[in-house]
């Protein structure tokens, strides 16, 4: 009779702890990378580089 009692206590703290084990749910995930802001300053450096390079080709 203790045999079935010590067999039926193992059993189910095992079954009970691994249900609780598997309620975890998928980690987070990273945020994503900041993006390149366009603003004046790169705007006017990329059209000055268009005027620079139309020029020398046509020399």
């Amino acid at each position: 009779m203790m045999k079935k009692r010590l067999l039926t206590l193992v059993l189910v703290f095992f079954f009970g702890s691994t249900f609780y084990v598997q309620a975890q749910g998928p980690p987070v995930p990273p945020p994503p990378p900041p993006g390149l802001p366009i603003n004046f300053g790169f705007l006017f450096l990329m059209i000055a580089g268009l005027v620079y390079g139309v020029r020398v080709s046509n020399k």
